[in-house]
């Protein structure tokens, strides 16, 4: 054996290393050939490398099967007995029971369970739109939004309606569609007790008690209880009209507006008064006319009491006490409190007379002497 004197020499051998692998060699050519016995501890410390590389390798597939084991691993709620094999999942899960909301808005203070929606929200007071239609170039704020408005252009509806057969592009609307079949009307305002299958018809309906009109144009400073009456409304400083009847050709700036009028062309009359059959291509007609049965008068002239059955009647009215003659005749400058007398005067100038005697088919520029003249054929 070599002697505990031995001293680590050039190639690094120690007394420890050495008598540890016990390698047995004849000292006295070791000391005559030093190269031999750097060439034999190489061997033994190659050895070793060996073997920790080894053991490296097994402790690594020893970690990996552990990190499976982790990944495999389920985390289970306590309070409804869902499972999850994230943590951050499940973490995220949490909040709904607790209510947590740890992610607030620097903006209006409003905080959200997870940061995703906040980074969602916030996009409200940057205005950011970062999905574009490739279709039409118009942009969304949300991806939810963009997804279905894709839907107008591929002609895409996933939600059937299981009762009809019918097909939507929106869940929503199929959920507000199913209340049709089933009745439910679950939206009840505390006022009157109407009811609505839809919450944001019942939230529209509440304004007309409150008063509330928060939609207001920014040309004009006139506000509304709908956007789509304010949509509708701004058409009027555009200009714009994009509802086109395709059997004459006149634009509307309205949707409304144009299936009115298209019942001109059909001639139908959807709206029957109950108390004498008289039936109306406008639901406000109706109402207007059921007034002449109820005696109702709704609308009262603040200067004077007078009470009206018609909201025009009551607008005319109310430019009397102002003065106001805010409809002028193009032709001769003449000016009228109301439209319909303008239209009327207006007839003077273009000699149109739109209303004829059905018995010898004279015709006359006012409804009222047609009316006058039928008394001689009726007697």
């Amino acid at each position: 054996m070599i002697s505990s004197d031995f001293k680590a020499d050039d190639c690094g051998i120690t007394q420890d290393a050495y008598e540890e692998h016990a390698v047995i060699l004849n000292v006295s050519s070791i000391l005559h050939n030093k190269d031999m016995l750097c060439d034999a501890f190489k061997k033994v410390q190659s050895s070793d490398s060996s073997q920790n590389l080894t053991r490296k390798k097994s402790h690594r597939r020893g970690d990996n099967r552990e990190r499976l084991h982790m990944k495999e691993r389920t985390f289970s709620c306590s309070e409804c007995g869902r499972c999850f094999n994230h943590a951050s999942k499940f973490l995220k899960h949490k909040r709904i029971h607790t209510g947590k909301k740890p992610f607030s808005c620097t903006e209006c203070g409003k905080c959200f369970t997870l940061k995703t929606t906040l980074v969602t929200h916030q996009r409200i007071h940057t205005g950011e739109k970062p999905y574009s239609c490739s279709e039409c170039g118009k942009r969304f704020a949300w991806n939810s939004d963009f997804i279905i408005h894709m839907r107008k252009h591929t002609g895409e509806k996933p939600f059937l309606c299981p009762y009809c057969g019918k097909h939507f592009n929106k869940k929503s609307d199929l959920d507000i569609h199913q209340r049709s079949h089933t009745g439910s009307m679950q939206f009840s305002c505390s006022e009157c007790d109407k009811c609505f299958n839809q919450k944001s018809d019942l939230v529209r309906h509440q304004r007309i008690h409150t008063g509330e009109k928060p939609f207001s144009c920014p040309e004009c400073g006139k506000c509304f209880t709908q956007k789509t009456t304010l949509d509708n409304h701004q058409r009027i400083h555009t200009g714009e009209k994009p509802f086109a009847c395709l059997e004459c050709g006149k634009s509307f700036n309205c949707n409304a507006t144009l299936i009115t009028h298209k019942r001109i062309h059909t001639g139908e009359k959807p709206f029957s008064c109950p108390e004498c059959g008289k039936c109306f291509t406008q639901k406000t007609t109706l109402d207007n006319h059921q007034r002449i049965h109820t005696g109702e008068k709704p609308f009262s002239c603040p200067e004077c009491g007078k009470c009206f059955n018609q909201k025009s009647d009551f607008v005319i009215h109310q430019s009397s006490h102002k003065g106001e003659k805010p409809f002028a005749c193009l032709e001769c400058g003449s000016h009228f409190r109301a439209k319909t007398t303008l239209l009327r005067h207006q007839r003077i100038h273009t000699g149109e007379k739109p209303f004829s005697c059905s018995e010898c088919g004279k015709c006359y520029s006012i409804k009222s002497s047609l009316i006058k003249h039928q008394r001689i054929h009726t007697g």
